[in-house]
């Protein structure tokens, strides 16, 4: 499940390419915003979750470290996503990546 479920992409950069506190991240699901928030609202930045996670791991050159996410998908507003719905993700300055929910798996 896993290994079909955290798409990554179209790009990747660097921390001199990116300033994490004025970044949006928008989600929309078949064109309606569902989430969207400012990567500067994060309850721990990117620094603070490196600086912990390598107190309990190693971290190696490429590891993805992925978090939580902004307030409106799931149990809060119970709209869960269903087979054929589009999956969009948008990070401001970076890129955005879409999923289509395939046949079977409910999310």
């Amino acid at each position: 499940m896993w290994e079909a479920s955290s798409a990554v992409g179209p790009v990747v950069v660097t921390a001199d390419e990116f300033d994490p506190a004025a970044a949006t991240l928008t989600t929309r699901v078949n064109g309606e915003v569902r989430q969207q928030d400012s990567t500067g609202d994060l309850v721990f930045g990117p620094a603070e979750l490196v600086a912990y996670l390598s107190t309990i791991i190693t971290l190696e050159p490429g590891d993805l470290i992925l978090s939580g996410t902004p307030a409106g998908v799931g149990m809060a507003d119970e709209r869960w996503l269903a087979p054929g719905d589009e999956v969009s993700v948008e990070i401001s300055g970076i890129g955005a990546i879409s999923n289509r929910i395939g046949a079977g798996e409910f999310i």
